[in-house]
């Protein structure tokens, strides 16, 4: 039942002062209305764009109530605009001296999941670990509950919602804000706040007066660079606008191309543009698609295009979306006289966004810059700010690339379409843009054309060539094929490729958590009259310096729980990012694990196959890199596409049922069943040849380090010679001048003069250098010391590698190799780069010093 917080020990408070905070949508304006007892704050379809300040009596109690606008529950904080997370913050200065409650607002409605936890755990962390003991769990829509009990729908939610209400101290309320006349409701919730603002000792959460100071003069900050961004705007539009001859207005055509990342509302901004009011139906933009039509006068070419994943490089994105996105500038022939570039205000913008917009733009040529405009879309969310407090708030990667773009841009409201002024004020800027740039359209490049056609052919040659090996192959299988009645299938992968949603899809219900998981899970059920077993392990990172001993061995824990053997190893890969060398050289990292027969076991799952659309997969295998390509060669062709948005569908389940059937055959019914004492070796072998690598470089530097210093003391001494030179040539002068000067040396002694001032003016340069590199020789020495520290003492005296700490034995004699490492000579080659020397009879050659700073370069094989 619920905690009984009223009452006993508790004072009714005559003011209470209370902040509603929470997800979007969750119901925070219908319950401040519910506890106010009267419609105060609008609520419904309308949205919570800047906090909301009400005050009323009720119950002889004075009550404040702040209705702070809600998160977006699927944005992690860093994917947040830095003006809402300053906005969070200074809600508590809405009602001084602090609030006695934040209502933490869960609707019962829909799921509260481990994905809506960390936005919601992050945001809570802006204000402070003290926050949680002011904080009470407050549910809406409890008429949902129906029969059940509170303490029963916590309890069967799962663990992120225990988790919440036990990090709230237990402290919860229900509130049916459709009964809005059930007054006790509100009566029991002010008790439960009274209850709390007891066990705080009658105190509030306080404002802390610095961090208010702080981010007020940031806002001031901003303010005045946004007023100055807008006069810069506004003059560079008259100066535009003078451009265009009155019998050019409007501008009879204008041909535009819409580019941005997934997600940030192009297919939207177009409709707008369009005053096209159907629904959108959801799908996403899988080609370049040619839109026409009229606004007033204007003849409208409207081209679409297919989103980048934000913040990802050019490199990452498939080579179908890039060949679509250039080809977009050839659908509104002769060429486009403006680029769209769409940008969520909604969201942050950073560097690597920065970085992924320029890398795909400049597909297109280096003049797209000339020709670009940004549109801000869901400008509705930006409340009281205005666009330019946006983008000044945002930091330097938006303030650049505005700036890249020639200062323009323009705001769009995408859930305001009626109103039709935002269309013809961008129409407006975009014609003044072709006037500025002499009503030259963009040329496109036609060789990008020329390529791109002669590519398509190729792939399509190259894919039906694999289509027929495939059905040649499956045809011979024919036969031999026998429906299991037992399936166990493990997945391996790269983290965020979708391993889990695969497992949900492959059993048809929902039991792996979708967010990343740190430890393997399997899971069983009856599917298509097989018994499916379906192990989910931690995928692994891109990167190698993120793997760890543990990780590693806990990826390959998975075997372990089927230790009968595994009829299939999948592989995921998602289709809406590039394999690319480096996924390729992580995953084959992680696969040579296992023995090399590996690769007759497994099978690879693409993910996202409705990005595909009317491509067939053998097309985007043929059309990426070599390094997809590789993989699915590895496989022997052994793989089959997943399409997350038909989860009911059961025929791709059942084929790939059948596929894995088919290898199975293929293998003789062997299965994968791998010693887990050589696959545990293995790893242990290979972070020992991580530690040796590391070692190496350290030993490198070292002497890179002792390099440099020898070189900087070298200088200096050689600084220090010249300055005693001209010191003696100064005293040699000083005596000359004792014995006098005639009337006809006047002339000369004035030349002598301006030489002692010159020869004074070196020497001092000259002191100024040498106490520069007396500082550099001291940092260079500190740092040599430092190195020399972190080594291990085989490598920095004469201990023996004994020292290191005691390891597992293994074939490898690591620790042998550690204590060769010590004799390990470094000299220059011809080209004057440091190298390792091995000896003659060791088999090596030298190998240059800075080989061992490539990350992308294999270890050698030091055994």
């Amino acid at each position: 039942m619920e905690t009984n917080l009223g009452k006993k020990g508790s004072i009714a408070l005559p003011e209470v002062r209370i902040i509603l905070i929470g997800g979007r949508w969750s119901g925070k304006s219908s319950s401040g209305n519910t506890i106010l007892r009267r419609e105060r704050f609008e609520c419904g379809r309308t949205r919570t764009a800047q906090s909301e300040l009400r005050h009323v009596a009720v119950e002889g109690r004075r009550l404040t109530v702040v209705d702070a606008p809600g998160w977006n529950s699927s944005h992690s904080l860093t994917e947040i605009p830095e003006g809402d997370k300053q906005t969070f913050k200074l809600n508590v200065s809405k009602c001084p001296p602090g609030p006695h409650a934040f209502l933490l607002v869960i609707p019962i409605d829909s799921a509260f999941s481990l994905e809506q936890r960390k936005p919601l755990e992050e945001h809570m962390k802006l204000l402070g670990e003290r926050v949680w003991k002011h904080t009470m769990v407050l549910f809406t829509c409890g008429d949902f509950l129906q029969q059940k009990t509170t303490e029963q729908h916590i309890e069967s939610e799962g663990v992120a919602l225990k988790w919440l209400v036990e990090r709230c101290g237990n402290r919860y309320h229900v509130f049916n804000n459709k009964d809005k006349s059930d007054s006790s409701q509100v009566t029991s919730l002010l008790e439960k706040i009274d209850e709390m603002v007891w066990r705080n000792n009658g105190g509030c959460y306080e404002v802390d007066e610095l961090t208010f100071q702080i981010i007020q003069e940031k806002q001031r900050a901003t303010a005045e660079r946004a007023d100055e961004r807008r006069k810069r705007a506004e003059e560079q539009k008259q100066k535009m606008k003078a451009l265009i001859p009155e019998n050019q207005k409007p501008i009879p055509e204008l041909r535009m191309v819409l580019l941005g990342s997934r997600n940030v509302g192009k297919t939207s901004v177009g409709n707008t543009i369009l005053g096209v009011k159907e629904q959108e139906d959801g799908k996403r933009t899988t080609h370049s698609a040619v839109r026409r039509g009229y606004v007033d006068k204007t003849a409208i070419t409207l081209v679409d295009t297919p989103g980048w994943w934000k913040g990802f490089p050019a490199s990452d994105t498939p080579e179908t979306i890039k060949q679509e996105v250039m080809s977009s500038m050839f659908l509104c022939r002769p060429g486009p006289h403006v680029f769209l570039l769409v940008i969520d205000a909604d969201a942050s913008f950073n560097a690597k966004h920065q970085d992924a917009v320029k890398g795909h733009l400049e597909l297109l040529g280096e003049d797209v810059w000339k020709h670009t405009v940004v549109v801000f879309t869901r400008g509705d969310w930006l409340g009281r700010r205005t666009i330019e407090e946006y983008i000044e708030g945002e930091g330097k990667a938006l303030q650049s690339l505005v700036d890249k773009c020639g200062n323009r841009y323009h705001v769009i409201d995408n859930k305001n379409k009626d109103d039709g002024t935002q269309v013809t004020e961008m129409l407006e800027k975009v014609s003044e843009i072709v006037a500025g740039n002499g009503w030259n359209h963009f040329v496109p490049d036609e060789q990008i054309f020329l390529t791109i056609e002669e590519r398509r052919k190729e792939v399509e040659e190259r894919a039906k060539l694999r289509q027929s090996k495939i059905k040649a192959k499956r045809a011979s299988y024919k036969g031999s094929r026998n429906k299991l009645q037992e399936l166990r299938l493990v997945m391996f992968g790269q983290k965020t490729v979708g391993k889990s949603a695969t497992g949900n899809i492959l059993l048809r219900k929902e039991v792996f958590a979708t967010c990343q998981n740190e430890y393997c899970q399997a899971e069983k059920g009856d599917v298509a009259g097989r018994l499916i077993t379906v192990i989910d392990t931690p995928g692994w990172h891109r990167g190698p310096s993120q793997c760890t001993e543990e990780k590693d061995k806990e990826i390959v824990q998975g075997l372990s729980l089927c230790p009968s053997g595994a009829h299939a190893v999948l592989l995921v890969v998602p289709l809406d990012l590039a394999f690319t060398e480096a996924r390729q050289k992580a995953m084959e990292e992680h696969m040579s694990l296992f023995d090399a027969s590996v690769w007759k076991h497994t099978l690879v799952v693409f993910t996202y196959g409705d990005r595909l659309e009317d491509k067939s997969i053998e097309e985007h295998i043929e059309r990426e890199k070599a390094s997809l390509q590789w993989l699915v060669d590895k496989c022997e062709n052994k793989y089959h596409v997943l399409n997350n948005m038909k989860k009911m569908d059961t025929n791709q389940v059942t084929e790939l049922f059948e596929k894995i059937e088919e290898m199975v055959a293929g293998n003789g019914g062997q299965l994968f069943c791998p010693d887990m004492r050589d696959i545990h070796w293995r790893i242990e072998e290979k972070f020992r040849r991580k530690e040796l690598k590391q070692v190496l470089k350290q030993h490198l530097e070292q002497e890179y380090r002792r390099r440099e210093l020898e070189l900087m003391t070298g200088f200096r001494q050689t600084l220090l010679d010249l300055q005693a030179e001209l010191r003696g040539s100064v005293t040699t002068t000083k005596h000359k001048s004792l014995i006098g000067e005639t009337p006809k040396m006047k002339g000369i002694g004035q030349k002598k003069k301006d030489g002692k001032e010159k020869e004074e003016k070196i020497e001092k340069k000259i002191s100024q250098e040498i106490e520069k590199l007396d500082k550099d020789i001291l940092k260079s020495s500190n740092l040599l010391r430092n190195s020399m520290e972190f080594l291990i003492p085989s490598l920095s005296d004469d201990s023996p590698p004994s020292s290191l700490p005691d390891r597992q034995k293994s074939n490898s004699n690591f620790e042998n190799v550690l204590g060769w490492l010590a004799t390990l000579q470094i000299g220059r080659n011809i080209e004057d780069q440091l190298t390792l020397n091995f000896s003659q009879t060791s088999g090596y050659r030298s190998l240059p010093c800075k080989d061992f700073f490539d990350p992308n370069r294999e270890m050698y094989d030091l055994e």
